[in-house]
Parts: C-alpha cells; sequence; structure tokens
C-alpha cells in the first residue's frame, strides 16, 4: 500500500511562491497499475518525485510498506529506494556506448549483486523484453523501440516492488508503444509489481486500474481508487 497524505510542495519564495502540489491525498494498493494524469505543468512529475523520496515536500506523509519516507534522512531514502524502487523515462537514458548488458547489469553492481547471480538476472531481464539476442550489442546500435525496451529491462533486473514509468511512450510510434505497454502491464500482473505511469495520454491512462487525474497540484478525480 502506498498512501500519500496531504502533502504539499513548494517552490520559490515570498511573492514567487508556486504551489506545485496542494494538499494532495490518495491511496494505491499494492500490485496495482496507475495513471497519474495531467497537462504539463500540473504537477503530475512533482507528485512522482515526492512518492519516490527524489524531492521532499514541505508537509504530509508518503507511506509505504507502513514507512513515512519523508520521516527518514537522505541516506536511508536513497537505499529505500534503491530496494524498493525502479525508473523508466521517456528519453531512456541509457549508456549509449556499452553493451546491452552492461547497461542493464549496472544497478546490479551497485547493488553489489554476485556476478553468477547477475549474470542470470540480466539474462532473464534481456529475455522479458525480447533482447536476448542483442546482449553484446551497444545501446546506441538500437533503435527508439529497443532503446526503450533495453530501459524497461535495466528497471526491473532487481525485481522493484514500485515500476515509476514516467512518459514512457512518448518518444514512440503508435506500433512500438502498444509493445511497450503490452511489457509494462504484464509485467505488472506477472510480478505484482504496483506500476505508477506518469502520462498526459487519456488512452494509456484507461488502460490501468485507477487513474489520478491532476489539475493545478491539485487531485481534480480519482477513478477505479479511492482519495
Amino acid at each position: 500500500m502506498i498512501e500519500v497524505l496531504h502533502v504539499t510542495k513548494t517552490y520559490g519564495k515570498k511573492k514567487n511562491v508556486f504551489t506545485a502540489l496542494d494538499d494532495v491525498s490518495f491511496r494505491i494498493p499494492d500490485g496495482a497499475s496507475v495513471a497519474i494524469v495531467g497537462k504539463s505543468g500540473s504537477g503530475k512529475s512533482t507528485l512522482m518525485h515526492a512518492m519516490s523520496g527524489l524531492d521532499r515536500p514541505e508537509s504530509g506523509e508518503i507511506i509505504i510498506d507502513d514507512e513515512n519516507i519523508l520521516t527518514l534522512n537522505q541516506k536511508a531514502v536513497d537505499a529505500f529506494r534503491s530496494e524498493k524502487m525502479s525508473f523508466i523515462f521517456q528519453s531512456f537514458f541509457v549508456q549509449g556506448n556499452e553493451s546491452c548488458y552492461n547497461n542493464v547489469s549496472l544497478p546490479l553492481e551497485i547493488a553489489r549483486v554476485p556476478i553468477k547471480l547477475r549474470k542470470r538476472k540480466v539474462m532473464n531481464a534481456l529475455k522479458a523484453v525480447g533482447l536476448e539476442d542483442k546482449i553484446k550489442s551497444r545501446a546506441r546500435d538500437l533503435s527508439g523501440g529497443q532503446k526503450q525496451r533495453l530501459a524497461i529491462a535495466r528497471a526491473i533486473v532487481n525485481e522493484p516492488a514500485i515500476l515509476f514509468a514516467d512518459e514512457p511512450t512518448g518518444n514512440l510510434d503508435s506500433t512500438t508503444s502498444d509493445q511497450i505497454e503490452k511489457l509494462l502491464f504484464g509485467y505488472n500482473k506477472q510480478h505484482h509489481t504496483t506500476l505508477i505511469v506518469v502520462t498526459h495520454d487519456l488512452d494509456l491512462a484507461k488502460k490501468c486500474d485507477m487513474q489520478i487525474l491532476i489539475k493545478d497540484g491539485k487531485i481534480s478525480r480519482v477513478v477505479g481508487g479511492k482519495i
């Protein structure tokens, strides 16, 4: 269960204060697929950053597995995020000069996973996204869709409990977008991973179990869940 309770986040000072999140509250059950939907500047990315501990709001609670991450120091938050969460971004952020194997292996190296187990996990992740034949290929030689699949493999290799996807199909054509969506929702169902998709794409949002609509930093509506 993820609980976001009365979260407020502002930027700037005095006359230049901008309220990015304004008393935001909702709950997400374990294993749900959730879309955070809003126009550019609505606060959806700020909300993802707050939920993942990448940014710290001024007030409120972010409770994950009965732990309020806003009470943790930065080192503890970083460790919690590393253990529980992974991220997929619109711009892929793969290392172009590195092989697919090395790209996917990186989170496991950081976590000091033993080499034999690391190899098995990397192969399983690449196979899950249909890139097992690209293990030695450099990331820069892949197509856009393949790069996004590589980013997904890197995100799932450590089997996260929570997977954040920020506009995961924003740079892809419709056919490739469909493939990426099937991968994400398939992984969500198969592994009971909580999938949180930040998007302005209403068609993608409707495929999720729950949609959280945000406007001007406030929750305007929750569909398929409870505030």
